[in-house]
């Protein structure tokens, strides 16, 4: 039997809210890409030349500097930047170069400081870049210096509470360049949130191998079969310019694989609690478990005074809004708090990509408010936003601990990876359900081949 997969199998939400409902189907053709993308380092040196200095990265959230001074360090492969609270409120992104002798004028991850010290000769930098002194300026031609060499400049530009940088002066602005609907990021209030927990773990693999793997629930069933009960794995997937990209993620469903639609299991028993009702009082069935807590979370929400509430439609107040911005950034987007991952690229090892999570959370005093628990946020950590966590780095080899989900993706990855170098592995079969997929790879290529 014939059957339009475009037209027939995606699935839709019917979602009347403009921000929710199911986007025009795009077509991105059937091009079987060669898989030599995912380990050879003639395709990485292209990425590095054609696509990173080209694109806007998410550096970092706003709320980690809230006061002048305030800076923190993002580094994408070779190059790493400095984006520091300016006086007047702004943010401001440098180079962390110093035009003297090519050190590294910040040497940790964050601080604040009133002035930049470079390390190896004592050079002074103003927080907006400027050069502040030279030690023994008086021993250098003054036609060297002439032209007061300050840290270079990076663009940088804030969206909702996140701080983006890109490195061509030419770029189209950020809200222009994402491709997200206007207002998309901002309905969260990311701005409000503050980051409670941030790992940086090591996978060896290619990071387009994670990306791939992040942006699809074609795999729940057979990697995380845990999820059935508590997780619709057919997805609404909705594709938007310059490679964004988004799934809805139903939760507090069961698969439609799952036999059972009317019994409450354990793991939904749970999500009732998190949402606020009592397991034990719940008298509906699994099929009403959603319903019942977008019920619960609204009167939650005016019971503590969290008035934005209203701008979100039901579904968000229990689905996951899995959002892809090109090109190495997801976003699981819920009102109490946002799990920002991003792919970062090995500088030299195109097998090697540093996984970096971060859990924002919007503090509420109230026992019963608190982040989705597949962000893995462990137990007894500072939520107030009182203070900043350090980084944790996960060494090479060692498991995350990022909860029992994303273990098991950090265990699949390298396995895949070593199967793509396979001689018997032609290049990738994407089925609608990985169209996000395929929307990314079709992107990542108009770079490379100069269209961008």
């Amino acid at each position: 039997m014939s059957v339009n997969y475009k037209v027939e199998w995606p699935m839709n939400l019917k979602a009347l809210d403009p921000l929710e409902a199911k986007q025009p189907d795009v077509d991105d053709g059937l091009d079987v890409v060669d898989p030599a993308r995912y380990y050879s380092r003639e395709f990485m040196a292209q990425e590095w030349q054609k696509l990173w200095p080209k694109v806007w990265l998410l550096a970092g959230v706003a709320s980690d500097i809230p006061e002048d001074g305030d800076y923190f360090t993002f580094a994408v492969g070779p190059e790493e930047f400095v984006l520091v609270r300016q006086a007047d409120g702004g943010v401001k992104a440098f180079y962390n170069v110093c035009p003297h002798r090519g050190n590294r004028v910040v040497l940790n991850e964050r601080g604040s400081v009133p002035r930049f010290t470079c390390a190896f000769h004592g050079w002074q930098f103003g927080c907006n870049g400027k050069l502040e002194r030279i030690t023994d300026q008086e021993t250098f031609d003054p036609k060297l210096i002439a032209h007061r060499p300050g840290m270079t400049e990076v663009r940088c530009e804030s969206l909702g509470g996140i701080l983006f940088i890109n490195m061509d002066p030419k770029a189209k602005p950020l809200q222009q360049s994402l491709g997200l609907p206007e207002g998309y990021i901002e309905r969260y209030q990311i701005d409000k949130m503050n980051v409670v927990h941030h790992v940086r773990t090591t996978w060896k693999a290619n990071w387009k191998t994670g990306v791939d793997a992040f942006y699809e629930t074609y795999h729940l069933p057979w990697v995380h079969p845990q999820t059935q009960t508590v997780m619709e794995d057919f997805s609404q997937y909705d594709l938007y310019p310059n490679g964004a990209s988004r799934m809805i993620v139903p939760l507090c469903v069961k698969s439609h694989r799952v036999a059972d639609q009317e019994g409450v299991d354990p793991y939904l028993s749970f999500m009732l609690k998190e949402g606020g009702i009592d397991p034990a009082t719940f008298k509906g069935s699994a099929r009403e478990v959603r319903a019942a807590i977008q019920k619960s979370k609204r009167a939650r929400a005016q019971r503590i005074g969290l008035t934005h509430y209203q701008n979100f439609t039901d579904g968000q107040l229990t689905d996951s809004w899995a959002t892809g911005l090109f090109p190495n950034v997801q976003m699981g987007m819920h009102p109490e708090g946002v799990f920002i991952m991003r792919f970062l690229p090995h500088p030299t090892d195109p097998e090697t990509f540093y996984y970096d999570t971060m859990i924002l959370y919007r503090y509420v005093d109230d026992p019963d408010y608190t982040v989705p628990a597949w962000m893995g946020l462990p137990a007894g950590i500072d939520v107030t936003g009182e203070t900043r966590p350090a980084v944790v780095h996960v060494p090479p080899g060692e498991k995350p601990n990022l909860g029992d989900v994303l273990d098991q993706d950090s265990e699949l990855l390298p396995v895949q990876q070593q199967g793509l170098r396979s001689r018997a592995f032609k290049g990738p079969l994407w089925s609608e359900q990985e169209q996000r997929v395929r929307h990314f790879h079709k992107e990542l290529d108009r770079y490379i081949q100069g269209l961008k």
